[in-house]
């Protein structure tokens, strides 16, 4: 996987959750059909320390997937923002990087950031940058 394809509306969507509270990192899921993200699924941040780290509470999780699976959808990618640093996996994001197959897309809620959304594959604790390519 060398690219990954998002919908216009859902990268404008997600590049707004990590805004609203910059300071904070914000998290959620990603899924669609047929390599292509149409929606996001926003999820609270229940990492203590929200300012350096994300996670998604088990109970919160397991209803997002419950979602996924009646919606006929796929688990594509995973997001979050890094409010204190450049948007690239942590030596943390590599480590919890618990699903292989998804995109991990970073997010920098900065608005002067270059490229205020990456997305990565991370396996085996390396990680490559993917091309996004933005749908209408």
């Amino acid at each position: 996987m060398d690219e990954i394809r998002l919908a216009r509306d859902v990268a404008a969507e997600i590049l707004s959750h990590a805004r609203r509270k910059p300071d904070e990192e914000c998290c959620g899921l990603l899924v669609g059909r047929c390599g292509v993200l149409t929606r996001a699924l926003p999820a609270l941040n229940a990492a203590e320390q929200r300012a350096m780290s994300y996670e998604i509470a088990p109970k919160e999780l397991f209803c997002l997937m419950r979602e996924i699976r009646e919606a006929g959808l796929e688990l594509l990618g995973i997001y979050h923002s890094h409010p204190n640093s450049d948007n690239q996996p942590s030596a943390r994001d590599i480590e919890r990087a618990y699903y292989p197959d998804a995109a991990y897309f970073i997010l920098s809620p900065r608005t002067d950031a270059p490229e205020p959304i990456r997305a990565y594959s991370i396996r085996d604790g390396r990680w490559t940058k993917l091309e996004i390519k933005i749908q209408n």
